[in-house]
């Protein structure tokens, strides 16, 4: 696997910014409850597993690649209830070669990044999974495989961001994108030791 570059800094998106990438209606940064992060489930990697083939029936050989990735991937660590999948496809910025047969899979389009990586997010209905999708070879998505791997390879590291994540998630209950922001330096320092330049 090619080794990517660290993240550019984290900043605060402007309320303007998280509005355009919004797509539906709902409210571009506050959750539908307070963020909680929850003891890991041993049942995640079988929730994945279900949604994995649930993709893999929508799409077929369009499915360049699929990760359960984020913290439910990783044993042993706490993390909200929601499944994190990134879904690799030829090109993102072409919705209509995926987006209407995950629709119909049932999997609505709630997030439209072009500036970043041409990101695109859909949910479940009731957003216990977020489906991200990206490029070939893209930054992102090969830190995400990174980090998870290495979590799951290093307890102490695990351990760490998991203290990260609960304090991120009680100064920003509100906030999903201050809880974001509130675990972005021990990320960096973890992507450091994973090799990350």
């Amino acid at each position: 696997m090619r080794m990517p570059p660290l993240p550019p800094p984290s900043v605060f998106a402007t309320p303007e910014q998280m509005a355009q990438r919004v797509v539906g209606d709902r409210s571009p940064d506050t959750p539908n409850a307070p963020i909680t992060v929850s003891a890991y489930d041993p049942s995640w990697p079988a929730r994945y597993r279900r949604e994995e083939a649930r993709i893999r029936a929508a799409l077929g050989k369009r499915v360049l690649a699929l990760e359960h990735v984020g913290s439910t991937a990783v044993p042993g660590l706490p993390a909200k209830d929601r499944i994190d999948i990134d879904l690799i496809v030829a090109d993102p910025a072409h919705e209509e070669a995926y987006v209407p047969d995950l629709a119909a899979a049932g999997y609505q389009l709630r997030a439209r990044d072009p500036h970043w990586y041409e990101h695109r997010c859909l949910w479940t209905e009731s957003h216990d999974v977020n489906l991200h999708v990206f490029g070939p070879d893209c930054d992102e998505y090969l830190r995400h495989v990174i980090f998870r791997d290495w979590l799951r390879a290093n307890p102490e590291d695990r351990d760490r961001y998991a203290a990260q994540k609960s304090v991120a998630a009680a100064q920003h209950p509100l906030s999903m994108s201050g809880y974001v922001q509130g675990k972005a330096d021990v990320i960096v320092e973890i992507l450091k030791r994973a090799g990350l330049r």
